[in-house]
């Protein structure tokens, strides 16, 4: 499982990330890399104990969620996760076509959108052992790609250093954290779906530290290289002209790549073609996903969910990629805003009313397809409406800014969500407990 949490994670889609400080919010490389340094080390907790869930209960997300949401209020976690999930595949295929469209005058974003969605669907098909197997060998092209990279380009970063950059404001800084919070903090939703099949024997404290350096190192890395690049291109005019003006992140990729020669083109296709790796367990979550919103979806076969990510994945990818980080930021932010709320209500059952225990006792597994027995999800509701209630007027989105990001806090949503849904969930599951104790006193 931590094998498989740091080569997912080592990709160009972090690295893309990293560039938004830059990029999006005009951040120099040294403010990028401190923010980076400090939300990697705080955030990548949550997903990294997220994931001891997978091997102690057996069970994934969703079903785990059961024990917080209740049967019925887990529907509303799983169907917003096919959304998530959807959303992750439409930004890998962008960044995997832009990847392809910087080889050759002869490719597009579009048609490199198209061969990377089916190169991902046909490794789906090939089943769970393809996957591992295709995931076991993707990273590495990565690997030597960010090591040819800063081969080549550290002159270029180096110079940058000494650049004067504007000072970063409160708004820039919040902003780019809330960007690489959301990125990481969505893990929680998927993370225990890849230990299901490991022994629960396994320590507790040892899945958790390991699977957060596997998250902390992979993150950081990429993250920190996405910012230095993106923040050296405007100096570099080679680099800046295959960035696009901060449009293709792709483009970036190959410019720097681009005196190795044919090494280099060689090195980039490998790059994209690793994207399905990330890809492809990303579909077959979707459809795991998918079957968990009600019993008759389970009926249904996975493929038929995959070849539905897959139709509305490409037209979707091939508009969002006009708009690179407009599409980019929007769709993890609002990933993040729900994922922060889920991602406090699982925490917070599990240390205040689950005693951190992962014993029969607290987590009655048999249990967990009868909605008598399972708790009644209203308390998860209740906080997960308030904690996305709260959070609106701290948005700030192209499409939307609340009243309180208008007066330049930037975007808090993702924290404001995650500290009421956790607040909430505490005082409406005490209630709870405290009502069903003083009604089963009153029956007896």
């Amino acid at each position: 499982m931590v094998p498989n949490v740091f080569r997912m994670s080592l990709n160009i889609y972090r690295f893309s990330t990293g560039t938004v400080g830059p990029a999006l919010f005009s951040l120099g490389v040294n403010d990028s890399i401190i923010i980076i340094v400090v939300v990697d080390l705080v955030i990548c907790l949550l997903p990294a104990f997220s994931a001891v869930f997978g091997p102690k209960l057996g069970t994934r997300t969703i079903v785990q969620a059961r024990f917080s949401w209740g049967y019925f209020g887990a529907i509303i976690p799983a169907v917003l996760n096919v959304f998530s999930l959807q959303g992750f595949l439409i930004l890998n295929c962008i960044i995997g076509g832009q990847v392809l469209a910087s080889l050759s005058s002869h490719l597009d974003d579009t048609l490199g959108i198209v061969i990377i969605a089916v190169i991902s669907l046909v490794v789906t098909f090939c089943g769970y052992r393809i996957i591992h197997w295709y995931e076991s060998i993707a990273w590495i092209p990565n690997v030597i790609a960010f090591i040819a990279m800063l081969g080549v380009g550290y002159p270029q970063l180096r110079d940058n250093q000494s650049t004067a950059v504007s000072q970063a404001t409160v708004a820039e800084v919040i902003s780019f954290s809330s960007i690489l919070t959301s990125s990481i903090i969505s893990w929680c939703t998927v993370t225990p779906d890849y230990g299901v099949y490991h022994s629960p024997a396994a320590s507790s404290a040892r899945l958790f530290l390991y699977t957060y350096l596997a998250f902390f190192t992979s993150s950081v890395t990429c993250h920190t290289l996405g910012a230095a690049f993106a923040a050296a291109a405007p100096n570099v005019p080679v680099w800046n002209a295959g960035f696009n003006n901060s449009s293709s992140v792709g483009g970036l990729f190959y410019s720097v790549l681009l005196p190795t020669g044919a090494f280099g083109k060689i090195l980039i296709t490998l790059v994209a073609l690793s994207i399905p790796s990330a890809s492809a367990p990303t579909m077959y979550t979707f459809s795991t996903s998918f079957m968990a919103v009600a019993p008759w979806f389970a009926a249904i076969p996975r493929w038929i969910y995959i070849l539905i990510s897959e139709a509305v994945l490409i037209p979707v990818a091939i508009i969002g990629a006009k708009k690179f980080y407009t599409t980019f930021v929007d769709i993890l932010n609002v990933i993040g805003y729900w994922s922060s709320v889920f991602a406090a209500i699982i925490l917070t059952e599990h240390v205040l009313f689950r005693r951190a225990s992962f014993s029969e006792d607290q987590y009655p597994i048999t249990t967990w397809a009868s909605y008598t027995l399972l708790p009644s999800g209203i308390p998860a509701v209740v906080a997960f409406a308030c904690g996305c209630g709260a959070l609106v007027p701290f948005m700030s989105q192209a499409w939307y800014v609340g009243p309180v990001a208008r007066h330049g806090s930037g975007d808090v949503g993702v924290y404001v969500g995650f500290v009421v849904g956790a607040i909430t969930y505490a005082l409406a599951r005490g209630f709870e407990k405290l009502w069903y104790k003083k009604m089963s006193k009153s029956d007896a």
